[in-house]
């Protein structure tokens, strides 16, 4: 059995799709939001891309919610721009978290 042979539900091939969508769009996201926040990340790469797939899914569901926007494309200029908003925010409520936990480490030692 090869890779080629492996036939998926259209369901299912419908939802990993959508999955490595998303994947790649939070991926996109996050590097060019690492491109505008410089600085050491504490926790690398796998944590960037982490905060811009939840910042891709958490964006454009603030945006639709406050618009009250039933048939909207997250992928799509504005909800790119909601997700490059909310995981900029996230990244950078994520590195002063990060700033004030070495903080108080230090000031115990």
């Amino acid at each position: 059995m090869d890779a080629n042979s492996i036939n998926l539900a259209p369901e299912a091939q419908h939802w990993v799709n959508q999955i490595l969508i998303w994947l790649g769009f939070g991926t996109v996201v996050a590097v060019l939001v690492r491109s505008l926040l410089p600085g050491r990340e504490p926790a690398g790469m796998i944590s960037m891309i982490l905060i811009g797939v939840v910042g891709t899914c958490v964006g454009p569901l603030v945006l639709s919610t406050i618009w009250r926007i039933e048939k909207f494309n997250p992928i799509s200029p504005i909800g790119f721009f909601a997700s490059f908003v909310c995981s900029f925010l996230f990244l950078l409520f994520y590195q002063v978290a990060m700033a004030m936990s070495k903080r108080r480490r230090l000031e115990r030692d």
